[in-house]
């Protein structure tokens, strides 16, 4: 980005989406002499967190707040929107979760995020209701190789491939685990309808006090 007096500066466009009503909206923020700058780049709907990230991006660069940049030498990006998905693909709070937490809000449930369902796995849910022992995962498509959106890196494809495999077998194993300790997984995509999600875990939900 660029600053006065020809001074320039690294960006970077996240998303926040309100727990209530699940809108995103998509921001630019930057360092300027210290202080945070913000600046809004309007909503995005998207179902992939990675896509309105994208989106976000090329927001910034139509409005002239963000240049075009060569990717870093250590980047194992192919391409910028591939490093966008990359980096957008990680870590809690993401979109596609916050809508489904919006979502089981409104319903009147109750529920912990981010947190693990078993203290002696160290393994993180990221949505859980202990009473009722159900794990909700919302897994994003390049991280875990959504069958339908992953599209696999071409630079450095053996290291990539091998991580998503890893991945994979991770989720199966986290699976295993949690269902021998009684627990009851749901793993959605990010980009699975948010409605057909919550009526999956209503029904298990439902189950779940019918068995008590």
């Amino acid at each position: 980005m660029d600053l006065d007096a020809g001074q320039t500066t690294e960006g970077s466009v996240v998303l926040k989406a309100s727990e209530e009503t699940g809108v995103i909206r998509a921001y630019l923020r930057w360092r300027d002499r210290g202080r945070t700058v913000s600046r809004s780049l309007g909503v995005v709907e998207h179902r992939t967190r990675s896509a309105n990230l994208v989106e976000g991006w090329e927001r910034a660069r139509s409005l002239g707040l963000a240049r075009e940049e060569a990717l870093p030498d250590d980047s194992w990006a192919s391409s910028r929107d591939v490093r966008a998905s990359m980096r957008g693909n990680r870590g809690r709070d993401t979109s596609p979760e916050l809508r489904l937490r919006a979502a089981l809000h409104a319903r009147g449930l109750r529920y912990r995020v981010s947190t693990r369902p078993l203290p002696e796995l160290r393994r993180t849910a990221d949505i859980v209701f202990p009473k009722e022992r159900l794990a909700v995962f919302v897994d994003g498509c390049f991280w875990h190789g959504c069958p339908e959106h992953h599209r696999p890196a071409k630079k450095n494809s053996g290291f990539w491939s091998t991580k998503i495999v890893d991945n994979k077998r991770r989720d199966a194993e986290t699976n295993q685990a949690l269902i021998e300790q009684g627990w009851t997984v749901i793993r959605c995509w990010e980009h699975e309808d948010v409605d057909t999600v919550m009526d999956q875990i209503v029904s298990s939900l439902g189950r779940s006090a019918h068995q008590r």
